[in-house]
């Protein structure tokens, strides 16, 4: 069994109801959820909008391979209702979005997935939530866990520039 971590949003709608909903589907076509974390209010990255997210991280053991996992979460999404995917770093609103993070200690890179998720350092509202469930997992890149990665320096980004 291998444990994959997942990164929730939503920005439309009753946001924690999307990402509950996101959750149990997770449970149902993933494997067993183990961890979830709070969820964070943070503005939008890479676009502008008038909506706030709400974000999430998630730990799951399942037995699914990797791609398994992003075809599932891609179902998800369209059964939320989800209809478009940000393409070429042009990002939108969207009801849902479940990216992959890690998986286990994977480093993937193929036009489908890349792991670990290659701009997750970059996001403060993805590193939040993930290390309040997972400051002791590694990042198999850097070889360090989580809470030991100087994030700021790693990002760009202070923890506190969206409050």
């Amino acid at each position: 069994m291998a444990h994959v971590y997942l990164g929730l949003g939503t920005n439309l709608g009753d946001k924690a109801a999307n990402l509950h909903r996101a959750v149990c589907g997770i449970s149902e076509k993933i494997g067993k959820v183990l961890s979830l974390s709070s969820f964070y209010e943070t503005a939008p990255w890479g676009f502008t909008s008038e909506n706030s997210f709400l974000n999430a991280a998630v730990c799951v053991e399942t037995s699914l391979s990797p791609w398994e996992v992003l075809h599932r979460t891609q179902e998800i999404e369209r059964m939320l209702g989800r209809t478009q995917k940000s393409e070429r770093n042009v990002y939108h609103d969207r009801i849902i979005d479940i990216d992959l993070l890690l998986y286990d200690k994977e480093i993937i890179q193929t036009p489908e997935l890349t792991l670990p998720h290659p701009l997750m350092l970059q996001r403060e509202f993805v590193m939040k939530p993930l290390l309040e469930i997972a400051s002791k997992a590694i990042h198999p890149v850097l070889g360090k866990k989580l809470g030991e990665i100087d994030v700021r320096s790693a990002s760009g980004m202070r923890f506190d520039e969206h409050k």
